[in-house]
């Protein structure tokens, strides 16, 4: 193993750090249905936008924090990356079914699939050609511009705890594609091609809570689409009531740390035994967690809240706006930490810290946004005067700091027309001051293209999710046609990929920093192991022989 790691019996320092010791206790096992699981809960913190050099600079700056405790009491494995893609579904289905995306079929949260037909669609006769875009996202809401997702709730947003636990019925299924098979809407669970770890938890009698940000999260309850016994999913792209119509509570960062907070509070009323609105007691449960809103929001606006976005000129240190985004997210940890201790779960609960994806660029400098419009527009001209009768090649595109297209024209040779066109364009963007900057190669360091792409993502010509072209930016991209961000997710540089895994609590004998390079995909198998299930029931886990965690493989 080239990792580097302390190792230490579960006692003393370490027991002080969090405020007791990180063992089973023996009143708390008996009620387990493994009584020998290492824990009896596994918290799961999903940061939107941590990258592992964040997490570093924060436990340096603040020695005494529940950040740090986290990473002083467990395992650091500072060498972690996410999926390719790393957008916020892929990230999220890596962490808990330990696939990727060729294997769990989860491109991005916005794709195309050629054998599904669009939304609205009724007769399955064969008269309605296949291929429809697949947006699993606020688009799919019942109402989109409320946080309550359209279920009616009155006293928003403050009411927002009332919110139902079975997202799936916050969906409006005239927006899903639908399958030609059973001329049914496709709803985001069945579209997964895998089980989750909240599947095999619910399996094996235990417990299972999710909190996130769209209806559309409904996609983590695997197949089954019973994984997860109370998903809570308020819209944080919908109407923030205290801002300007129009805006989110993604556009201010104190929106994004109010709209996280009820999360936090969800969260809470499921430690202390409670359904996530704190109304019905249930008892605690075995895996549960949530997604944090506020980092990202901090890393992507220009300014806010009187203050600047992003990192300093450095490219490396966190600027006010971040900073304070980073003591919100961890205040919230000590939060948790503070009432698992209250509730006498510390002793039987294992925290894992990740995040679905980083940002990127972290160098302000380096930023170039590209207007993708314009790219995808002179592409389907250049098609159409190469080949006059014909119409658009492009059928979708995605585009953040990546490009996905899905052509109307699946053979390689359109491929490759459209590789060739997107390497050979030049013009003119924008730098983080606004100024225009000029990029070539479509903003692109390299192209996949046909067979090309289905071989980077493991597939076979069969598979009718995978884009036919798949583009990973030069270093600083990101597609946009105005100025309102500066950062992105969705591609391979280091600064979107390199993210943290942090193992602390029960079960974790061992700590300090492990550099073995790893995946978030690791995380689900590693949960399992945790809860003392078998990793084995994790399809992915059995299709990409994706393993526990180093140092937690005992």
């Amino acid at each position: 193993m080239s990792g580097s790691i302390t190792r230490l019996a579960v006692a003393g320092s370490l027991s002080a750090l969090l405020g007791g010791a990180w063992a089973v206790a023996p009143s708390q096992a008996a009620a387990h249905p493994n009584k020998h699981a290492p824990a009896e809960h596994v918290l799961l913190i999903s940061v939107d936008g941590l990258h592992q050099s964040d997490l570093a600079w924060y436990v340096k700056q603040h020695p005494g924090s529940a950040l740090a405790a986290l990473v002083k009491g467990g395992v650091d494995f500072s060498g972690a990356a996410t999926p390719v893609p790393s957008d916020s579904f892929p990230g999220m289905t890596a962490q808990v079914t330990g696939g990727n995306p060729g294997t769990t079929g989860v491109y991005y949260d916005d794709t195309y699939n050629n054998a599904l037909l669009p939304p609205g669609t009724t007769k399955c006769d064969g008269s309605v050609p296949a291929g429809t875009e697949v947006a699993y996202t606020e688009g799919d809401d019942l109402n989109q511009n409320s946080i309550d997702a359209g279920q009616g709730l009155t006293g928003l947003p403050n009411s927002i705890l009332n919110l139902t636990g079975q997202a799936r019925d916050l969906i409006d299924p005239k927006t899903l594609p639908v399958d030609p098979k059973t001329c049914q809407p496709v709803y985001p669970h069945s579209y997964l091609q895998v089980n989750t770890i909240f599947e095999v938890a619910r399996q094996a009698g235990l417990r299972t809570a999710w909190s996130d940000k769209h209806a559309a999260y409904d996609l983590l309850n695997g197949p089954s689409g019973n994984g997860i016994e109370d998903l809570f999913t308020p819209e944080i792209n919908s109407q923030d009531p205290a801002l300007p119509a129009g805006k989110d509570w993604t556009k201010d960062n104190a929106a994004t740390r109010q709209y996280d907070d009820y999360k936090v509070q969800a969260v809470l009323n499921e430690i202390d035994g409670y359904d996530h609105s704190g109304k019905t007691e249930v008892g605690a449960p075995a895996l549960f967690g949530l997604n944090f809103q506020a980092v990202s929001t901090a890393q992507k606006l220009p300014t806010s809240d009187g203050q600047p976005g992003g990192y300093l000129a450095d490219g490396d240190t966190p600027g006010p706006l971040l900073s304070g985004a980073l003591d919100f997210v961890d205040g919230e940890v000590g939060r948790f930490t503070a009432e698992l201790k209250a509730k006498g779960l510390q002793d039987s609960t294992t925290i894992v810290l990740s995040a679905k994806h980083g940002q990127s660029p972290k160098d302000p400098a380096a930023l170039t946004r590209i207007d993708d419009g314009k790219l995808i527009d002179g592409l389907n001209a250049a098609w159409k005067q190469a080949h006059p009768d014909a119409g658009d090649l492009v059928a979708m595109a995605t585009d953040d700091d990546v490009v996905m297209m899905w052509l109307n024209d699946r053979g390689q040779a359109a491929a490759d027309f459209a590789k060739q066109y997107l390497l050979s364009a030049g013009g003119t963007g924008t730098d983080i001051q606004g100024n225009a900057k000029p990029f070539t190669h479509g903003g692109l360091a390299t192209v996949y293209a046909g067979r090309e792409a289905r071989d980077y993502f493991g597939v076979g010509k069969q598979d009718n999710r995978v884009p036919d072209l798949f583009g990973l930016v030069q270093h600083g991209v990101v597609y946009t046609g105005g100025k309102g961000k500066i950062a992105e997710h969705g591609g391979a540089d280091a600064d979107d990929r390199n993210v943290p895994i942090v193992v602390s609590g029960a079960g974790v004998c061992a700590r300090g920093v492990n550099d073995e390079p790893v995946e978030t995909t690791q995380i689900a198998p590693t949960i399992l192991r945790l809860l003392g299930l078998d990793a084995a029931k994790l399809q992915a886990v059995r299709i990409e022989h994706t393993r526990v965690l180093p140092d937690l493989r005992g």
